[in-house]
């Protein structure tokens, strides 16, 4: 009997820490853009900022579920093997596109103002780009996973309006219907960009 309350009250315990450490979306952005704000006002070279970036977005971006939502209706023509080759591919190519890009802002400031939960599976994080001399304020929504509250994750960022994923699907869909619905033209592709 005592063996079992111990386990009984291990196992409520470890049901508490997850309701303890859960995240709350809009402190997960707020969080994932201090780290990146820290990396790129330091005194890092930019090869140190492109490394210490891809790791926020290994930590931080459902890379695998981003890849197949921007492939789209070609997911369903490709056998298991080549659905792997292209998320290792794709992998490759967002760490690369993701840590180049970002790795030019010095100490960008991102302010979290509120959040909307959509629904078990997804919250919504409103956010502002503060205004600098050389540009306007910027409206940045993060489309935010949360099916794991332990582990929410990046799915989608709506900058003024304009969906990134959505945006990166209709370019997929571009080059592969641009070469007659081959898929192997947008893994050649996406491996030139993650070459440069």
């Amino acid at each position: 009997m005592f063996k079992k309350l111990i386990v009984f009250n291990f196992i409520i315990f470890l049901i508490s820490l997850n309701t303890v450490y859960s995240i709350e979306p809009d402190i997960f952005v707020q969080s994932t853009v201090n780290r990146a704000s820290d990396t790129l006002s330091g005194n890092k070279t930019k090869e140190e900022r492109i490394e210490e970036l891809k790791q926020i977005a290994l930590d931080t971006v459902d890379i695998k579920g981003i890849g197949f939502y921007s492939l789209g209706k070609h997911r369903k023509n490709l056998t298991n093997d080549k659905k792997k080759e292209y998320s290792k591919v794709f992998k490759d190519y967002f760490l690369n596109s993701f840590s180049s890009r970002l790795a030019e802002y010095s100490n960008p400031v991102i302010e979290v103002n509120s959040k909307e939960k959509i629904n078990d599976n997804y919250t919504i994080v409103f956010s502002t780009l503060a205004a600098t001399d050389k540009r306007p304020a910027i409206k940045i929504d993060w489309r935010i996973y949360t099916k794991n509250p332990d582990k929410p994750l990046i799915r989608d960022l709506i900058i003024e309006g304009l969906s990134l994923a959505r945006t990166q699907k209709e370019e997929f869909n571009s080059i592969i219907q641009g070469a007659g619905g081959d898929v192997e033209v947008l893994f050649a592709s996406l491996r030139n960009f993650s070459k440069k």
